[in-house]
């Protein structure tokens, strides 16, 4: 145990958010540093619980309880190791995470959860400052060739795992640079490229290889990907769900997936000018999860003039209800960052129409509110009204992976939610293509794809050698609290 007062003299703290004012004028991250004082004392809130559902909130399986005493005992070297030892990318999960290990946190059933993510965070930061994030080569290589689709949490996860086991691994990647949506879909204000750019350049360092601009299918037929000794199919859930309502095909509408890359590109530098700049417009995004208030924020940055985002489901409560227990992880109201930067939300109603002006472009949106009705939403008499709009962002999640080009053209079967089937080791039906992340699993949190990408990596290791020596941290049967 860390502090044996700690959770009974400290109260949680974590950092502040740079003030509104000036963050909005520019991409970075939008925390102030935290005092390595304040951050041994959160830790120090630790309680070593002989039980610790953390481990149970957290799919990676992370050793929570140790490198918190770690972290208060200032043994950080020893505490980046036991972060490392079940997580590759400590610095993804410590920015992007829910966090549903501080919600299953046993200190939370009647008192703030520890700080776990902040903990994490500073950790690996504190790692890569003081050079203790080295290239970690395989002892003996298997001669064995290994490639990779997809270069989001779930493929880089996979693709270190099976390069430190001895494979040669290669990344295809369709976008010009490596990340997934880890590098066009997140925004730089919840996570700052350099965090992606100097862990990719630990895997180049490892033997990993990198190749941009492919999109297998097109560009690299599906008979050279199958002459991979193993593959793993790691696209993501891109098929994005649409609103087919009246007016869909006036200008303006786009897709989340749409608006938010080339705002990364100009916050990288790779653009002047997005296509879909925001700038001056009232803004309307559609749906209400972390996709959407990516929108927001973006928005917000590139000087909307209003920001709206409206949710179909009523408000969630601002405490835990008796429908989501300890230790699940709750659906409350929840304040993001960008929302604290200005806008404003609407809950409990839908779009009925998008309305156009002379010129073929969005003016505004049709609303009504609507309320439940044995789990159908029935619109409220007398309620509809106008909303002005001139853009309109929709961000209502994904259906899955997108079944044309690659997986068409592989022939793997599908589950009953048109996800990849797969088996307990996350092979297909293919005798070695393997599958992990949001492709096999459908749209989750990222720290799921990492967990399922050193899964998968498993898998492919003991296909290919008949060796169990990489760790199994789930079973794709295993569905999260979150």
């Amino acid at each position: 145990m860390a502090d044996p007062k700690g959770f009974l003299t400290t109260t949680r703290e974590e950092p502040k958010r740079r003030p509104v004012d000036l963050r909005l004028m520019d991409w970075r991250e939008v925390y102030e540093d935290f005092a390595t004082t304040k951050l041994q004392k959160q830790a120090g809130r630790c309680m070593d619980c002989g039980i610790p559902f953390c481990h149970q909130g957290c799919p990676l399986g992370n050793l929570i309880p140790e490198w918190n005493t770690l972290t208060w005992r200032e043994d950080w070297q020893q505490a980046i190791e036991r972060l490392h030892a079940t997580n590759n990318f400590p610095e993804f999960t410590g920015t992007l995470c829910p966090a549903p290990c501080e919600t299953a946190c046993v200190l939370g059933i009647n008192d703030d959860p520890v700080t776990i993510k902040r903990v994490e965070i500073s950790i690996i930061d504190r790692a890569f400052d003081e050079g203790w994030v080295t290239p970690q080569l395989p002892v003996a290589k298997t001669g064995q060739k290994v490639a990779v689709v997809g270069s989001g949490p779930s493929g880089l996860a996979a693709a270190q795992q099976l390069t430190r086991a001895g494979h040669s691994v290669v990344v295809l990647e369709r976008a010009d640079k490596i990340g997934g949506l880890l590098r066009y879909g997140i925004p730089e204000f919840k996570m700052e490229k350099s965090r992606l750019d100097r862990r990719l350049d630990q895997m180049r360092a490892e033997g990993t290889e990198f190749r941009t601009s492919v999109n297998v299918g097109v560009d690299l037929p599906v008979s050279e990907l199958l002459a991979y000794d193993a593959v793993v199919l790691a696209g993501g859930a891109t098929d994005w769900r649409d609103l087919p309502i009246p007016g869909r095909d006036l200008d303006g509408i786009h897709q989340a997936m749409e608006f938010l890359p080339p705002a990364n590109r100009v916050a990288s530098g790779e653009l002047d000018v997005s296509p879909f700049d925001a700038k001056g417009l009232d803004v309307v995004v559609i749906g209400g999860g972390d996709t959407g208030a990516d929108c927001v924020g973006t928005s917000h940055r590139q000087g909307a003039r209003s920001v709206t985002q409206l949710e179909i489901m009523p408000k969630p409560p601002e405490a835990r209800s008796d429908a989501h227990p300890w230790p699940t992880y709750p659906m409350i109201y929840r304040v993001s960052s960008a929302h604290e930067e200005g806008g404003e939300r609407l809950y409990a109603v839908n779009t009925q129409e998008f309305l156009g002006d002379d010129a073929g472009r969005v003016r505004a949106l049709k609303l009504v509110e609507v309320r439940n009705e044995g789990g159908k939403f029935v619109p409220v008499e007398g309620t509809e009204r106008e909303l002005p709009a001139q853009l309109v962002l929709l961000a209502m999640g994904f259906l899955g992976p997108q079944k044309q080009g690659l997986l068409e053209d592989l022939g793997v079967e599908l589950d009953a939610r048109g996800n990849v089937a797969r088996d307990k080791a996350f092979k297909t039906s293919l005798d070695n293509v393997f599958v992990a992340g949001d492709m096999g699993r459908g749209q989750s949190l990222i720290v799921w794809a990492i967990a399922e990408g050193r899964s998968a990596a498993a898998g492919v290791d003991a296909y290919l050698t008949g060796r169990d020596v990489l760790p199994r941290p789930i079973a794709p049967t295993d569905r999260p609290i979150a």
